[in-house]
């Protein structure tokens, strides 16, 4: 079963492309990421399931309901994007009895809500006292007031510290078990490929990746770091083996050679044939998010910056 389906979907904003001819199904059912850099049309995709926009051209349909009648699927979707935006003075339960009774939402299901997504003891506190975190679980539980089978969040992770990262990946992990849909959006997918059953990878409007997470860990390529003792070898080095058909990139401190670990000491006597002294032998496996960034063209900067930040967060 699928909760979204879409058609050559496109919305142009003047000469600009903001989704480009996306055909998608998503499956009923776990964790779906939807990735890609800022700016990519996720944000103009999510608004466009939700019928906020329209489309262009192309078809699309949620939960069995085309986007050009969002009243018909409304009630069944729950939706948080970017910061949630509440009344600081008022405590989190006034806030959500506010919104209940805006939606004709029993006044008993905001004790429910606030208990679910862990802010039960803090709900008589005002909402300008909360942590970032704090105020996305309550983003996070206005969302699920109408007890949805879909819910649909943009970057709930964007500008928390590593362990509200870690918080709200939890969370979605268990909303995902109960058996309701969520698709959640982020630039980085190493915040989300933990908890993510599949994935959509997204970039300039065009979806690059959709498929079960396993499809894109299935993808990432080994290699074999390695280094001489003299940096004068290194280029002699990299046209020996490309001529000898490894596939060879140049890195920042060596070279880095597309082969499965059982090839590095074939790579040694290579060397050793060719009168070059290695320092250095790394086995590896390509991350996914080396493997996201490249798809994306990303740069090496991003690439570096991207590694500290997974590292940060797994302190």
């Amino acid at each position: 079963m699928t909760v979204v389906v879409t058609e050559n979907l496109t919305r142009q904003f003047g000469q600009v492309k903001a989704l480009d001819a996306v055909s998608l199904q998503l499956p009923k059912g776990g964790v779906i990421g939807l990735v890609g850099p800022n700016g990519s049309g996720k944000s103009t995709l999510i608004r466009t399931l939700l019928g906020l926009i329209r489309a262009t051209s192309g078809t699309a349909e949620v939960l069995g309901h085309s986007t050009n009648r969002p009243g018909e699927y409304a009630s069944r979707v729950g939706v948080l994007i970017e910061n949630p935006a509440f009344v600081g003075s008022l405590s989190a339960e006034k806030n959500l009895l506010s919104l209940a009774a805006l939606r004709g939402i029993p006044a008993s299901r905001v004790g429910q809500v606030l208990k679910h997504i862990g802010l039960a003891g803090r709900e008589h506190e005002p909402v300008r006292s909360f942590s970032l975190g704090m105020k996305q679980r309550l983003g996070i539980a206005s969302a699920l007031l109408t007890s949805p089978d879909l819910l649909i969040l943009d970057e709930p992770t964007n500008g928390l510290d590593p362990a509200g990262i870690v918080e709200i990946r939890g969370l979605l992990k268990t909303l995902a078990k109960e058996g309701r849909t969520v698709v959640v959006s982020s630039h980085l997918l190493s915040e989300l490929e933990s908890i993510c059953d599949h994935l959509v990878i997204i970039r300039f409007g065009k979806v690059l990746f959709n498929g079960p997470m396993s499809q894109m860990l299935e993808r990432t390529g080994a290699y074999i770091d390695i280094d001489t003792e003299r940096d004068a070898d290194r280029s002699a080095l990299a046209k020996a083996l490309t001529a000898a058909d490894w596939k060879v990139d140049v890195t920042a401190d060596g070279l880095r050679v597309h082969a499965a670990k059982n090839h590095s000491a074939e790579l040694n006597r290579f060397a050793s044939e060719a009168k070059i002294t290695l320092v250095r032998i790394t086995v590896a496996q390509e991350s996914l998010e080396e493997l996201f960034l490249e798809m994306t063209g990303r740069t090496d900067g991003e690439l570096a910056e991207s590694r500290a930040a997974v590292k940060g967060r797994n302190k």
